[in-house]
C-alpha cells in the first residue's frame, strides 16, 4: 500500500487507510505500507511500515497541496521503484496521487494496481493559483481519466462513484462504506465532557467535528448560529477540529460577536476522545459546502444514534435520507431552521437518531466492511490468476 499521507494521524484519509489495513490484516494479508516519515506507528499482524522523507525532517504535513507534500511525494516515488525492483508484490494499493507512479511502474512489471480514490484530484486543486488554471485543470483531468482507465479496480470514497462513471465509463469502480466508530461510552463520560467544556447539564449542544477547510461549510454553520440562538438562547455550539485562525476575517468577526458562553472551538482531538464529545451532543451537524466525497465523520455520526442535520448534497444522500436525518439547503438560514426544528422537537430527534443507528448497524458495521474488502481483493486476485493462465 502506498499512502502519501502522514500515517497515522487522526484525520480523514489516514483514518480510512487504517480501516483498510485492519481489514487486510484480519483477512491474513501481509502488507508493506509505504508512507511519509510523519505520523505515529501502529501495530497490526502482517503489517510492515516503511517511511520516506526522514532526511527532509518534515514533521507536519498540512491538508492539501504544499511544497512539503511535493517533496515527500517525489521521495515516495523513488522508494516505490526500489521496492518493486527488490520484492515481488502481487498487488499495489495506491492512495490518491500515488496511483500515478504506481501505475507507471506497476503496469511495466505486470502488477495490478487498486486506485484508492479518496477525492477528485483536479477538484481538490482547483483553488490553487497554478493548478486551478484552465490548461492545468485539463491536464489533470486527462491524467485522472488515464488512471481510472488503467487501474485494476477503483475504490472511491462514498459519493464518488457517479463522478468516476461519468469521467471514465470503462472503470471498474466500487465505493468505500467505512464502519462508524463504536459508540458505547460510559454514561458518565458525557457529563464529564460537559464539565470540561464548561457547559451546563441542561444546555442543548450542537456539535461539529472535522477540519475547518472551506469546503466543510463551517462558515455557513457559524453564520447560522445567531439565528439559532435567537430562538433557543441556551444552545451551545461545539466545533472540534481546528482553531479560529482557520476562519476568514469576516467569520472571525461573526464568532467574536457571539456570546463566549454560546460557542466552544477546540483543536483536533484524539479519535478515541470523539465518542465522549458526540455523547454530550444533542445534534450533530455536517454543513458540507462542496466536494464529491462523503466526510468520514458521517459514518461516526450515524453509529452514535444522535439526530443529524446535514446539507442536502448527493454525497450526504449516499447514506442519509429524511428517514434518519434532517437534510437542508446549503445556506446558513436553512441550517439554522434544521437545527431549531430538532431542538424544539426532541421526540423527532430521538426517532431520527435511532433510525440512523439501526442503518449503521445493518449496512456500515465492521462485518459488512470486512466482507467488502475481502471481495475487492478476491476479484483483483482472480483477474491476476486468469491473466497468468492466459499467458
Amino acid at each position: 500500500m502506498v499512502a502519501p499521507q502522514p500515517f497515522y494521524e487522526d484525520r480523514g484519509t489516514p483514518i480510512a487507510i487504517r480501516h483498510v489495513l485492519e481489514a487486510l490484516s484480519k483477512a491474513g494479508y501481509m502488507v508493506d505500507l509505504l508512507t511519509f516519515s510523519a505520523g505515529a506507528d501502529i501495530s497490526l499482524p502482517g503489517l510492515r511500515i516503511i517511511r520516506v522523507g526522514g532526511l527532509l525532517r518534515i514533521r507536519n504535513v498540512p491538508i492539501g497541496f504544499s511544497l512539503k507534500k511535493l517533496l515527500l511525494d517525489i521521495a515516495m516515488t523513488f522508494a516505490l521503484l526500489r521496492m518493486l525492483r527488490r520484492q515481488h508484490y502481487w498487488c499495489v494499493h495506491a492512495v490518491e496521487e500515488a496511483v500515478f507512479p504506481a501505475l507507471l511502474i506497476g503496469r511495466h512489471r505486470g502488477i495490478p494496481v487498486i486506485y484508492d480514490m479518496q477525492s477528485c484530484l483536479p477538484d481538490q486543486l482547483s483553488d490553487h493559483p497554478l493548478f486551478g488554471t484552465t490548461i492545468v485543470q485539463r491536464f489533470l483531468q486527462r491524467c485522472e481519466r488515464w488512471a481510472l482507465r488503467h487501474a485494476a479496480m477503483v475504490v472511491g470514497s462514498a459519493g464518488l462513484k457517479p463522478y468516476v462513471m461519468r469521467t471514465e465509463p470503462t472503470a471498474r469502480v466500487e465505493e468505500w462504506n467505512f464502519p462508524g466508530q463504536p459508540h458505547n461510552p460510559d454514561p458518565t463520560q458525557a457529563a464529564e465532557r460537559r464539565r470540561a467544556c464548561e457547559i451546563a447539564d441542561d444546555a442543548p449542544v450542537v456539535l461539529y467535528s472535522g477540519n475547518f477547510a472551506r469546503y466543510q461549510g463551517v462558515d455557513s454553520l457559524i453564520e447560522a448560529m445567531s439565528d439559532v440562538l435567537e430562538q433557543v438562547p441556551d444552545t451551545v455550539f461545539v466545533l472540534v477540529g481546528g482553531d479560529r485562525e482557520s476562519f476568514s476575517p469576516e467569520i472571525r468577526k461573526a464568532v467574536e460577536a457571539l456570546s463566549p458562553q454560546s460557542i466552544r472551538i477546540l483543536p483536533r482531538q484524539p479519535r478515541e476522545a470523539l465518542p465522549s464529545f458526540i455523547a454530550m451532543a444533542d445534534i450533530l451537524v455536517s454543513p458540507r459546502a462542496g466536494g464529491d466525497n462523503l466526510p468520514l465523520k458521517v459514518f461516526d455520526y450515524i453509529a452514535a444514534g444522535k439526530a443529524i442535520v446535514a446539507t442536502d448534497y448527493p454525497i450526504h444522500r449516499t447514506i442519509l435520507d429524511e428517514n434518519c436525518a434532517v437534510l437542508v439547503e446549503p445556506r446558513a438560514d436553512a441550517i439554522a431552521r434544521g437545527i431549531v426544528h430538532l431542538l424544539r422537537d426532541p421526540p423527532l430527534a430521538s426517532r431520527l437518531g435511532a433510525a440512523a443507528r439501526a442503518r449503521s448497524e445493518t449496512h456500515y458495521g465492521l462485518a459488512p466492511f470486512q466482507r467488502f474488502v475481502d471481495d475487492v481483493y478476491r476479484r483483483v486476485s482472480s483477474d491476476l490468476k486468469l491473466a497468468v493462465k492466459l499467458q
